[in-house]
């Protein structure tokens, strides 16, 4: 099995123990359940929107993270406990917001495409599923299952406020 935490160093940054062991855990099973290995992960791209790109799941994901936490850490600098964030929870839920891609992604021919799952159910969804199976809190799955267009009907927290519009911010300016 892959060296997660080698892949995802950002991991390490949660605190709550149990919470970590989940993380990884669920980013072993989406690697298993999609059919990649632990090599493909830098050959994903993090989107099939932009084609071409050499930006991996792997670099956005990381990148996501730590613009979610360097917001978070502004937002309490300059509010303090007048908001409530759960910074274990954050990094979880950056680590963990394109978990699902490794399903909703296949390979065919040598190129990474939708897979059929993938046609059937967005990456939102799938990886609060496996979030919602590796018994990850509420929250967390929260921050997957809103971090895009899904979550315009649902509540979002404060966390998962600040990973939708961290993921936009790794997203947009590499649009055409």
């Amino acid at each position: 099995m892959c060296d997660i935490v080698k892949i995802l160093p950002e991991i390490d940054l949660i605190k709550d123990g149990e919470l970590r062991k989940k993380v990884i855990e669920t980013w072993e099973e989406a690697i298993e359940l999609g059919g990649w290995s632990c090599e493909d992960l830098d050959k994903i791209p993090f989107t099939l929107l932009i084609p071409e790109t050499d930006i991996s799941i792997v670099d956005h994901t990381r990148a996501v993270t730590r613009t979610a936490l360097a917001m978070a850490r502004e937002l309490k600098n300059s509010y303090g406990d007048s908001i409530d964030i759960n910074f274990d929870h954050l990094i979880a839920g950056a680590l963990l917001h394109d978990v699902g891609k490794l399903l909703e992604y296949g390979r065919s021919d040598g190129k990474v495409g939708k897979s059929y799952a993938g046609k059937l159910i967005r990456h939102p969804v799938s990886g609060a599923a496996l979030a919602f199976k590796h018994r990850l809190p509420v929250e967390v799955q929260n921050m997957i299952a809103a971090h895009s267009k899904e979550g315009d009907f649902v509540k979002r927290r404060p966390e998962t406020i600040i990973i939708y519009h961290a993921d936009f911010t790794n997203f947009e300016p590499f649009r055409d």
